[in-house]
């Protein structure tokens, strides 16, 4: 519940959180005149709450139950998330030319992604059959 709330609050608030870690003038202007802060943001909490789930629900196996392999889906959602947010932003941003502020910024989505992913996995552990252990025993 306290992951979900955190995720919603993340959400609202995305654009300042965004912008404390990276802020370069043209292309932060342009992310926030596109609303692009906060496509990226659900783009960011929907991809790493549903790796999570498909880890925690849907792979759900015994075999698949120790820290390193949270530690895979974690990577995956780190690296996939910003990928899909740096295609959007590209996407959203079309015609102005900034590459390398976007491709800062998704560094920094990596941390975010990261954090997300760790949060979801932590609020949904307790209710898989095989994986509630993971990434931490009790």
């Amino acid at each position: 519940m306290i992951g979900a709330v955190i995720s919603v609050l993340f959400g609202f608030f995305s654009e300042p959180v965004y912008e404390a870690l990276y802020y370069s003038s043209g292309f932060s202007e342009a992310m926030h005149n596109n609303d692009a802060y906060g496509i990226v943001a659900i783009i960011a909490i929907a991809m790493t709450w549903g790796i999570a789930a498909l880890y925690y629900y849907v792979i759900n196996s015994v075999k698949f139950d120790r820290w390193y392999h949270w530690m895979s889906m974690l990577g995956v959602a780190s690296v996939l998330t910003p990928v899909v947010c740096f295609i959007v932003v590209g996407n959203l941003l079309e015609g102005m030319d900034y590459p390398t502020a976007s491709a800062t910024f998704e560094i920094y989505n990596v941390i975010v992604s990261a954090l997300l992913f760790t949060i979801a996995s932590f609020s949904m552990r307790w209710w898989s059959s095989n994986c509630r252990h993971t990434p931490i025993p009790q």
